[in-house]
Protein backbone atom coordinates (compact mmCIF):
# COMPACT_ATOMS: atom_id res chain seq x y z
CA UNK A 1 0.00 0.00 0.00
CA UNK A 2 1.29 3.74 -0.90
CA UNK A 3 1.01 6.07 1.69
CA UNK A 4 1.54 9.94 1.70
CA UNK A 5 0.66 12.42 4.72
CA UNK A 6 -1.48 14.83 3.03
CA UNK A 7 -3.31 17.50 4.92
CA UNK A 8 -6.97 18.05 4.63
CA UNK A 9 -9.23 19.91 6.09
CA UNK A 10 -12.55 17.76 4.97
CA UNK A 11 -14.15 15.66 7.07
CA UNK A 12 -15.22 13.60 3.57
CA UNK A 13 -11.88 12.25 2.58
CA UNK A 14 -9.39 10.43 3.96
CA UNK A 15 -6.76 12.20 6.25
CA UNK A 16 -4.16 10.20 4.77
CA UNK A 17 -3.84 9.95 1.08
CA UNK A 18 -3.25 5.93 0.20
CA UNK A 19 -3.99 3.35 -2.37
CA UNK A 20 -4.02 -0.25 -2.61
CA UNK A 21 -1.89 -0.46 -5.78
CA UNK A 22 -3.42 -4.07 -6.62
CA UNK A 23 -6.66 -3.31 -6.19
CA UNK A 24 -6.15 0.09 -8.75
CA UNK A 25 -3.87 -2.30 -10.99
CA UNK A 26 -7.00 -4.53 -11.22
CA UNK A 27 -9.92 -1.96 -11.60
CA UNK A 28 -7.93 0.77 -13.78
CA UNK A 29 -7.99 -2.00 -17.07
CA UNK A 30 -11.57 -2.70 -16.38
CA UNK A 31 -12.44 1.12 -16.30
CA UNK A 32 -12.25 1.49 -20.36
CA UNK A 33 -15.52 -0.89 -20.45
CA UNK A 34 -18.17 2.18 -19.66
CA UNK A 35 -16.14 4.22 -22.01
CA UNK A 36 -19.01 5.40 -24.17
CA UNK A 37 -22.17 4.91 -21.34
CA UNK A 38 -22.23 8.76 -20.28
CA UNK A 39 -23.32 9.76 -23.49
CA UNK A 40 -26.48 7.04 -23.29
CA UNK A 41 -26.88 8.39 -19.55
CA UNK A 42 -26.77 11.92 -21.29
CA UNK A 43 -29.69 11.03 -23.79
CA UNK A 44 -31.95 9.60 -21.25
CA UNK A 45 -31.22 12.26 -18.62
CA UNK A 46 -33.87 14.21 -20.82
CA UNK A 47 -37.17 13.38 -19.12
CA UNK A 48 -39.30 13.35 -22.58
CA UNK A 49 -36.22 10.74 -23.93
CA UNK A 50 -36.52 8.64 -20.78
CA UNK A 51 -40.29 8.16 -21.21
CA UNK A 52 -39.80 7.21 -24.72
CA UNK A 53 -37.64 4.66 -24.05
CA UNK A 54 -39.40 3.73 -21.30
CA UNK A 55 -42.05 2.82 -23.34
CA UNK A 56 -40.44 1.12 -25.39
CA UNK A 57 -39.68 -1.58 -22.93
CA UNK A 58 -43.38 -2.29 -23.06
CA UNK A 59 -43.75 -2.50 -26.57
CA UNK A 60 -41.50 -4.74 -28.59
CA UNK A 61 -41.81 -1.56 -31.23
CA UNK A 62 -43.93 1.82 -31.79
CA UNK A 63 -44.82 3.98 -34.50
CA UNK A 64 -43.62 7.70 -34.38
CA UNK A 65 -47.72 8.60 -33.74
CA UNK A 66 -48.01 5.92 -30.92
CA UNK A 67 -45.36 7.42 -29.06
CA UNK A 68 -46.47 11.04 -29.31
CA UNK A 69 -50.43 10.30 -28.42
CA UNK A 70 -48.93 8.20 -25.28
CA UNK A 71 -46.58 10.99 -24.37
CA UNK A 72 -49.26 14.25 -25.18
CA UNK A 73 -46.53 15.46 -27.79
CA UNK A 74 -46.81 16.49 -31.35
CA UNK A 75 -45.51 14.00 -33.57
CA UNK A 76 -42.94 16.42 -34.64
CA UNK A 77 -41.53 16.19 -31.09
CA UNK A 78 -41.67 12.63 -30.75
CA UNK A 79 -39.70 12.21 -33.88
CA UNK A 80 -36.79 14.65 -33.18
CA UNK A 81 -36.84 12.67 -30.02
CA UNK A 82 -36.79 9.29 -31.58
CA UNK A 83 -33.98 10.46 -34.21
CA UNK A 84 -31.97 11.62 -31.32
CA UNK A 85 -32.16 8.08 -29.92
CA UNK A 86 -31.54 6.32 -33.00
CA UNK A 87 -28.12 8.55 -33.38
CA UNK A 88 -27.23 7.63 -30.28
CA UNK A 89 -27.35 3.99 -31.08
CA UNK A 90 -30.23 3.49 -28.25
CA UNK A 91 -33.30 2.54 -31.00
CA UNK A 92 -33.74 1.23 -34.47
CA UNK A 93 -36.64 2.46 -36.63
CA UNK A 94 -37.96 0.86 -39.72
CA UNK A 95 -39.93 2.37 -42.18
CA UNK A 96 -43.34 0.33 -43.23
CA UNK A 97 -45.26 2.93 -46.27
CA UNK A 98 -45.93 6.01 -44.44
CA UNK A 99 -45.00 4.94 -40.79
CA UNK A 100 -41.89 4.83 -39.19
CA UNK A 101 -41.40 2.37 -36.00
CA UNK A 102 -39.22 2.49 -33.52
CA UNK A 103 -37.96 -0.58 -30.87
CA UNK A 104 -34.98 0.03 -28.42
CA UNK A 105 -31.67 -0.81 -30.23
CA UNK A 106 -30.00 -3.66 -27.30
CA UNK A 107 -31.92 -5.82 -24.34
CA UNK A 108 -29.33 -4.07 -22.01
CA UNK A 109 -30.50 -1.31 -22.48
CA UNK A 110 -33.80 -2.31 -22.17
CA UNK A 111 -33.15 -4.27 -18.79
CA UNK A 112 -31.30 -1.21 -17.40
CA UNK A 113 -34.44 1.10 -17.98
CA UNK A 114 -36.93 -1.84 -16.18
CA UNK A 115 -34.48 -1.99 -13.41
CA UNK A 116 -33.96 1.88 -12.68
CA UNK A 117 -38.21 2.06 -13.15
CA UNK A 118 -38.82 -0.70 -11.04
CA UNK A 119 -40.33 -2.56 -13.59
CA UNK A 120 -37.95 -5.50 -12.83
CA UNK A 121 -36.64 -7.04 -9.56
CA UNK A 122 -32.88 -6.33 -9.03
CA UNK A 123 -30.46 -8.96 -10.62
CA UNK A 124 -27.65 -9.29 -12.76
CA UNK A 125 -28.25 -7.07 -15.68
CA UNK A 126 -27.94 -8.93 -18.72
CA UNK A 127 -28.01 -12.44 -17.34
Amino acid sequence: MVEKKVKLNSTDTCQTYCYDEEVVKNIQPMIKKVDGLELIFKALADGTRLKIAYALTLEEELCVCDVANILEITTATASHHLRYLRNMGIANYRKEGKLVFYSLAHASIKEMIQLVSGSKKVGVIGV
